[in-house]
């Protein structure tokens, strides 16, 4: 039969192979083992021993373990081969440059790289019905989450008022996407939708959505829960024991679609644990620790698996808190494999009770549960961390491994406004700062003074308790409620300049701070609820009090660089707030603490935060920080199985607004042509069915450079998800539309409109082009010297139809895994990315939306090979190119006529990924596929 893509009944399309099929019996059926659950039901699973090789099973990491389960279950001769198994089974000899596939048994979205997701599918049921097609045919091959959480902004803060207004304003905006969700969850199949004010996806996956075992509704099969998420930090879910990574949305697509992911066989650094945590340490100094050290090592692209006897030290919630980061350590997961932990959490969530039971006799009758000495598990590399040693610290100012110890903050910031460079450890001021600083503290003494002028430099102004880093964990919440309750007990108060917020990750969350008596006291310090979802730490921090924005304003863009302090896992420039410079990552009872002191300049382990009204004295952190015995006891009181369930029940089905929302029906989407917020995505647009006819070049000429950068390039200076500013592009556009400002909202709620996120591609602030001599989105277009948005620099180009491409340093992309990164880069006109390398989930979008990575040869860039991004470039890829292959020609012309030839590295990694290319990317591969039937 012909090979069918997503179509519910049929067969699968492999992204590795044009061939189909007709008949293929699993050979590693086998290996199918049986045996009885806890009510006495057969049960079946793909045995490891079956294999018949248990030496070297055993001396396996657990997260390859999984991958070889999977290999075995999904093994079609096609999208899944015996080849996969067997260089899966000889990891230690195939890693790194073995390719294999793996398929993943479900899929979860964040609602916004989701939307975009949902409406690529809703495009391509329009297409498959102008093709004459079922468009019900394209539906979802695995089952998929949703998870509504991004989209709310603290607009209001510092009342018990503020989370309904909030809820309010988030669905004023976001009406239009809403429906869209709603109509999607009742048009295709396999698709869960979690309501708005639910929680962060990764907290909501970790307490209510994540198995431990899936139980086929066919047949009596039981496997692994395993999983990709459309947010980097889906690697929360490891700490679970469960296997699975962030992927970009345009991936997630073909997932959804049934493809596998193709990936080389990962490298795994064992990470030994040992000791365990020193009183007033928390798993967010850990993971800041972990993220420094493994950052120094080098894991980009490996897996992080941890074991020793420290692990046991360590609770779910803290070994999720260590997962989540591995993003920002660079890690494709940080996994640790399932024990009895794992088993008290499920229960202790209120996962049905033979589910759990389930769970472990699987893992343990299939070598997946730790319980074996780690010594005869082989590592490529093994660093060992000692838990004991770990301090008191915060991240910062501008990137999350810049770990500084709590009690060097103040020595670090000082050092970073005393250099006049503006890198990660600068804010190109130099020493004159401190005369300035000292003239503010003077007028701040003598007179009273209340529209802002009276801040400072390290003065803080965000103050935020926010991100699915911590917020899951119970320890460090209570920590931060009872710091709070002491802090209030002796009197001590928060200045009014400063944002004060905290967005729990569940209900649950929300419940536990009630009934243990501490959200009054978070309340009384201006901590109240401002929203479930993923809020500050993505950049919807709202506005800055009156008196923060006053001091900004009234400086003509020379004023003091205030900071913003905050329990999340990432603080790029301008990501926590455009017009904040320096921002600190800590845990939720440090964040208090600093709002207390009101600034970042201070030694918090010296200085005091104020003056105690019950002694009269100066109080100090340490005299007010809580005791692990404190914390143990309160948390004792907190989770409550019976009650997360019921929590979950109740906030599934929504809202009184979710529950009254008008949605089309049917299952083709009807857009509204007067939308501002969604309208039909350009990519398929004009799109040739046969490949023939598709460019398919392999040598581009004539091209110019867009933009020039240096190393650490973010997903946020090129797709930002901050509120629109009205002086933007996408602003000016909005304006021209009709929109009013206040309903601009944020890039990351308008990404159903390519419109505005074309505009909005590199939009950052603080976006730093070598082309020019200013900090901002602008460049110049070449060969005129013309100097403008680079929007209008890039339309110029496509007017003068002369291709683009960009240069950067190391570590281009890193950050969020954004498919709008990618989409609004293809949609400028960039046909090449040349960097010295690349983070992992940015280079699959970008290959996914056809446009291609090319990595400078070790020991180049830019500036060694002399280029300053005047040339005209010419790049020829050779027809029979192998993935990674290391020898495409660049050749850049300098204006005098001289020519620069040099040799970069095709960072296509694998076979599916140059039909990508040749295809123009992954949805017109896609759509080819389907009208090829």
């Amino acid at each position: 039969t012909e090979p069918s893509m997503a179509v519910r009944r049929g067969g699968q399309l492999s992204l590795r192979s044009f061939s189909s099929v007709s008949s293929y019996k699993n050979p590693y059926g086998e290996c199918v083992q049986k045996f009885k659950d806890s009510n006495g039901h057969e049960k079946t699973y793909y045995s490891l021993s079956g294999l018949g090789e248990d030496s070297k099973v055993k001396s396996l990491p657990y997260c390859i373990r999984m991958l070889l389960e999977c290999a075995m279950r999904n093994c079609d001769g096609k999208a899944i081969t015996d080849r996969d198994v067997q260089a899966i089974l000889d990891w230690k000899l195939n890693a790194g440059s073995a390719e294999i596939g793996f398929k993943p048994s479900r899929v979860i979205m964040q609602d916004m790289s989701g939307g975009p997701c949902l409406m690529d599918l809703a495009a391509m049921r329009e297409r498959v019905e102008k093709l004459g097609g079922d468009p019900s045919s394209v539906n979802p091959l695995v089952p998929v989450e949703l998870v509504i959480d991004h989209s709310v902004i603290t607009d209001s803060a510092g009342s018990r008022k503020a989370l309904r207004f909030n809820m309010e304003k988030e669905f004023e905006r976001n009406k239009e996407r809403f429906a869209l969700f709603k109509w999607a969850s009742q048009a295709f199949e396999n698709l869960t939708v979690v309501p708005p004010g639910t929680g962060i996806i990764h907290q909501v996956n970790l307490e209510y959505l994540a198995r431990g075992v899936f139980e086929s509704s066919s047949s009596s099969m039981v496997y692994p829960d395993s999983m990709v998420g459309t947010d980097s930090h889906s690697t929360m879910i490891n700490g679970l024991g469960v296997v699975g990574w962030g992927v970009g949305g345009i991936e997630a697509l073909s997932v959804i679609l049934g493809q596998p992911v193709v990936m080389p066989l990962p490298l795994v650094v064992g990470v030994k644990l040992k000791g365990s945590l020193s009183e007033g340490v928390m798993a967010t100094d850990l993971v800041l620790q972990v993220v420094q050290t493994l950052r120094k090592h080098g894991v980009v692209g490996k897996f992080v698996e941890f074991f020793g006897d420290g692990v046991k030290s360590l609770s779910l919630a803290d070994r999720a808190t260590v997962s989540n980061m591995a993003p920002e350590y660079g890690a494709t997961m940080g996994y640790f494999p399932p024990d009895e932990e794992t088993l008290d959490y499920l229960e202790q969530t209120g996962r049905d009770s033979r589910i759990v039971a389930l769970s472990g006799e699987y893992f343990r009758r299939n070598s997946l549960f730790n319980s074996e000495a780690s010594d005869a598990i082989s590592y490529t590399d093994v660093i060992e961390i000692d838990l004991s040693n770990i301090e008191p610290c915060v991240s910062g100012p501008k990137r999350p491994h810049d770990k500084v110890i709590l009690s060097n903050l103040k020595e670090d910031f000082e050092a970073c406004m005393d250099n006049k460079d503006s890198g990660f450890k600068g804010f190109g001021r130099g020493p004159t700062w401190r005369s300035e600083q000292a003239e503010v503290k003077g007028k701040r003494e003598t007179q009273h003074i209340s529209d802002g002028s009276d801040l400072t430099h390290g003065d803080v102004v965000v103050a935020s308790i926010t991100s699915c880093t911590n917020t899951s964990n119970p320890s460090v919440m209570i920590g931060a409620g009872l710091l709070a309750k002491k802090a209030v007990e002796h009197g001590l108060i928060i200045p009014k300049h400063i944002k004060t917020s905290l967005s729990p990750g569940s209900r649950v969350v929300g419940d536990y701070l009630e009934r243990c008596g501490l959200q009054e006291y978070l309340d009384q310090l201006g901590f109240h609820v401002t929203g479930y979802g993923c809020m500050t730490c993505v950049g919807n921090s709202g506005e800055l009090e009156d008196e923060a924005m006053n001091a900004l304003q009234q400086s003509s863009g020379n004023g003091p660089v205030l900071a913003g302090v905050l329990s999340g896992n990432r603080n790029f420039e301008a990501r926590v707030h455009p017009l904040v410079a320096a921002n600190y990552l800590a845990s939720p009872p440090l964040v208090v603490a600093f709002a207390l002191a009101a600034s970042v300049d201070v030694d918090l382990t010296k200085e005091p935060l104020g003056i105690s009204k019950i002694t009269n004295e100066p109080i100090f952190l340490h005299e007010i920080w809580p005791s692990p015995e404190e914390i143990r006891k309160t948390e004792g009181l907190a989770m409550e199985s019976k009650r997360v369930r019921s929590l979950y029940e109740i906030a599934l089905k929504g809202d009184d607004q979710w529950q009254g929302l008008d949605a089309p029906q049917g299952s083709i989407y009807t857009y509204d042509p007067e939308s501002t917020y969604i309208c039909p995505p350009p990519f398929l647009e004009g799109v040739p069915m046969k490949v023939e006819e598709a460019k398919g070049d392999h040598k581009s000429t004539g091209m110019r450079c867009l933009l020039k950068f240096g190393d650490s390039i973010t997903t946020d200076h090129i797709s930002p998800v901050s509120r629109i500013p009205a002086d933007s592009h996408s602003g000016r556009y909005l304006t021209s539309l009709g929109v009013s400002e206040k309903n601009f909202g944020s890039y990351g709620t308008r990404r159903g409109n390519a419109e505005v996120m074309v505009r909005g591609t590199f939009a950052n602030l603080r976006l730093d082009n070598k082309l020019i001599d200013e900090i901002g989105p602008k460049t110049v277009h070449f060969p005129s010297n013309q100097e403008d948005d680079i929007q209008t620099v890039a339309k110029r180009y496509s007017d003068e139809d002369v291709g683009l491409v960009i240069i950067a340093g190391a570590e281009y992309g890193q950050g969020s895994a954004r498919d709008w990164a990618a989409k609004g880069t293809s949609l400028l006109g960039v046909r090449f990315v040349l960097a010295k390398s690349f983070e992992r989930i940015h280079r699959s979008n970008l290959v996914g939306m056809g446009v291609v990575p090319l990595q400078f040869s070790e020991g180049e860039d830019a500036d060694s090979l002399g280029l300053d991004g005047s040339e005209i470039f010419s790049v020829t890829i050779p027809e029979n190119s192998p993935p990674g292959y290391d020898k495409i020609e660049v050749q850049a012309q300098k204006e005098d006529g001289n020519i620069i030839d040099f040799t970069t590295k095709l960072r296509l990694d694998t076979e599916p990924e140059l039909q990508f290319f040749r295809h123009g990317g992954v949805m017109p591969y896609v759509m080819r596929q389907l009208a090829s039937q």
